[in-house]
């Protein structure tokens, strides 16, 4: 398999320029085998190898390097975790490697505005962190903040079409959908939609979601983002919800037993959607499109007395992380026993003692 080179693809202006791109990797080793063994370098040792030398630096960070270790199957999953930490009243970044328990705290964000929502696209190793409240306004914003797992850095992007905070987002089919959520103070709730195409850097309005919703949870299955509101403890009313389709742009009603069996925080393996329940002793369930019910998972149950709430909660590859309170992370490994049948299995990672009056605030999970 061929590895591809930034210096490959690059023009240079003059000669000086040329001559520094062709210099090889490591002298008297041929550059595709000085490649393939940087392509087993794990995500946290990466910041080193930029530091080698440029050459390095240009072929670490170029999009064909993560898309190679993908190609390759040598990229593994990262847990990052934006988390609020009491002392100082910030927000701050960090990464765990769920195979070692070790934590990396990333670079600060360019803005941190409270209220915001975060997406990723995992294979492709970005992280968007979009809209917020303003400090100073105290009004929604309009922001696209993007950290690269390739490159460590935070950059600012193309504004959202329209201003706005906690609301619902996801990804669809490579593009960012954003939905409704609290505008200004002079729009007050909004329902327009917006999509980002990452590759032009441009928002686009898509369909209206047409209805205000009291707070937002979400979950891309297949390529169709679901919207619903959850419930609102203590019950007065069944919970509102919607599927968008973005090859038609059209928006549609749930079913009702999916609203009402959607009573915690979601997370989607493979096509399935499951939910920790906010009730009792939290116990894990999944959807059933076939029959459109909801099915407890087997298996051992959640360790809720260990997990203090907030929780964020994402997962990949058959594996459930739930960070609570202080970063402790419960991995719970879900399995199919058969007949539309899981079972899961958790194991508790504990937080460092310097993260114990950190509170998660949102959870996503990106290769490098």
């Amino acid at each position: 398999m061929t590895i591809l080179r930034s210096s490959s693809k690059l023009e240079p202006k003059d000669s000086e320029e040329a001559d520094k791109n062709s210099e090889p990797l490591i002298p008297g080793l041929p550059d595709h085998i000085v490649e393939l063994c940087l392509l087993r370098v794990p995500y946290p040792e990466q910041p080193l190898v930029r530091s080698v030398s440029s050459s390095w630096k240009r072929l670490i960070t170029d999009p064909t390097f993560l898309v190679s270790k993908n190609a390759l199957s040598l990229s593994l999953p990262y847990v990052f975790v934006s988390a609020f930490h009491k002392s100082t009243a910030r927000i701050q970044w960090q990464a765990l490697d769920p195979r070692s328990g070790r934590w990396f705290v990333l670079p600060p964000m360019p803005q941190c505005p409270p209220g915001f929502v975060c997406v990723s696209l995992p294979r492709r190793g970005k992280l968007f962190v979009l809209g917020g409240v303003g400090s100073d306004t105290e009004c929604s914003t309009q922001s696209t903040v993007m950290y690269r797992s390739s490159t460590n850095q935070w950059s600012v992007l193309s504004p959202m079409l329209t201003p706005r905070s906690c609301f619902a987002a996801g990804s669809v089919n490579g593009k960012i959908i954003t939905v409704a959520g609290g505008g200004t103070s002079s729009t007050g709730p909004i329902t327009a939609v917006e999509s980002y195409d990452p590759e032009g850097d441009t928002w686009t309005p898509v369909a209206n979601m047409g209805t205000c919703l009291k707070r937002y949870d979400s979950a891309v299955i297949g390529n169709k983002m679901y919207v619903t509101e959850g419930w609102t403890w203590p019950v007065r009313f069944s919970p509102r919800g919607g599927v968008y389709d973005p090859d038609c742009d059209t928006w549609r009603d749930t079913s009702q037993a999916m609203r009402e069996g959607w009573t915690g925080l979601s997370v989607v393996l493979g096509d399935r959607l499951f939910v920790i329940s906010e009730y009792g002793d939290c116990p894990l369930k999944v959807y059933d499109p076939d029959c459109d019910t909801w099915r407890y998972v087997g298996g051992q149950k959640f360790p809720r007395g260990e997990m203090n709430k907030p929780l964020a909660v994402n997962g990949v590859e058959g594996k459930i992380y739930v960070v609570s309170f202080g970063l402790k992370v419960a991995i719970g490994k879900v399995c199919e026993v058969g007949n539309g049948d899981f079972k899961v299995e958790w194991e508790m990672v504990d937080g460092p003692e310097a993260f114990h009056d950190f509170s998660a605030l949102n959870c996503q999970v990106l290769y490098g």
